[in-house]
């Protein structure tokens, strides 16, 4: 049965990866400075319209002119996150309201909540630090943390998910998946904030080669200059190759530890999760050569996106499944954590 709050922390999770999604949207369009401004824009609520409005936009920010496509994706994207952090400062009150009820979270609300504190802030400074790489894959990876934090309070708040008997090294397997598909999002913000997306454009090989020539050190050099602004990136090709590459390789490490995931799921007698593991991770590696082979078309790389994000969630849910009743093999027998 589920508990109290369960509804509130669906809604609050679906919405995230909404926010997730347009963050996307509005980063690919290159709208990421459509409102040069935070939280409004041009010192307005909404985009500059009206003649008085569009010359006092003119005056105060005369080296960014009103792009009204740009402006809206950047002003929608924060609607839906401010809505998002008001859905969870609701989610955080009623926990602690409730928080003498049995098995009710509280710290996990309260985490949220300071997790999409420091993401507003990292909001701003996507802002007014013009883009800085650095900055944006923290945004990004933000709005990942909080939707799989999202969807984990879901799952606990659903009370629909039974304990299960998990070998040790099941466990292991999973939390192996978690930590490379973080690692692996990471790589794609990076990719993504450095416009290193289209850096290679031919499969299975870059330039015509297997390993060109790349960059590493400026491709992931963490403080580099950018210049009046990061807008369409400051790196040179071999810095963006070797972002690519990096990001093709955690790929293969990642769908090669996800099919051994897959494998310890169904030994285990889990094979719908185990399933679920690989249809998502087929769909995912198909999007990201899919948008290397057609130039990265808008539609296939926001698709891409929610495939990490799916991805995200589906590792967030074996390793729920892997830690609700941690059990150790030893000597045939089953001892169960506490």
């Amino acid at each position: 049965m589920a508990k109290a709050g369960f509804r509130l922390a669906l809604l609050a999770t679906l919405l995230a990866l909404m926010v997730v999604l347009l963050g996307a949207y509005t980063r690919l369009t290159h709208s990421g400075l459509g409102c040069p401004d935070w939280p409004g824009c041009y010192g307005f609520i909404s985009v500059p319209s009206t003649d008085a409005q569009l010359a006092h936009a003119e005056l105060h920010f005369p080296e960014t002119p009103v792009e009204a496509a740009k402006g809206w994706s950047e002003m929608v994207h924060r609607y839906f996150a401010g809505t998002l952090g008001c859905l969870i400062l609701l989610l955080t009150a009623r926990a602690w309201k409730q928080r003498k009820l049995p098995d009710q979270p509280l710290k996990l609300p309260l985490f949220i909540l300071l997790v999409v504190i420091i993401q507003a802030a990292f909001g701003m400074w996507t802002v007014t630090l013009k883009l800085w790489p650095q900055v944006v894959t923290a945004h990004l990876m933000g709005g990942f943390a909080t939707l799989s934090l999202l969807f984990l309070l879901t799952l606990r708040l659903s009370g629909s998910l039974p304990a299960l008997a998990i070998p040790r090294r099941l466990q292991r397997w999973a939390t192996a998946g978690l930590v490379l598909v973080i690692m692996q999002i990471a790589l794609g913000g990076w990719v993504s904030s450095n416009y290193a997306a289209v850096a290679c454009v031919a499969l299975p090989t870059c330039h015509g080669q297997w390993w060109p020539a790349a960059d590493f050190t400026n491709g992931f050099h963490l403080t580099q200059h950018i210049g009046p602004n990061y807008l369409g990136g400051q790196l040179d090709s071999e810095a963006r190759t070797a972002i690519h590459l990096a990001h093709r390789l955690g790929a293969v490490l990642l769908t090669l530890v996800l099919v051994g995931l897959a494998w310890q799921l169904r030994r285990v007698g889990m094979p719908k999760l185990a399933g679920l593991v690989l249809l998502v991770l087929a769909a995912q590696i198909s999007l990201g050569l899919s948008n290397v082979l057609f130039g990265l078309p808008l539609a296939l790389a926001v698709a891409h996106n929610a495939g990490g994000a799916a991805l995200l969630l589906t590792l967030v849910l074996v390793n729920y499944h892997a830690r609700t009743a941690l059990v150790r093999v030893r000597g045939g027998h089953f001892l169960q954590w506490a």
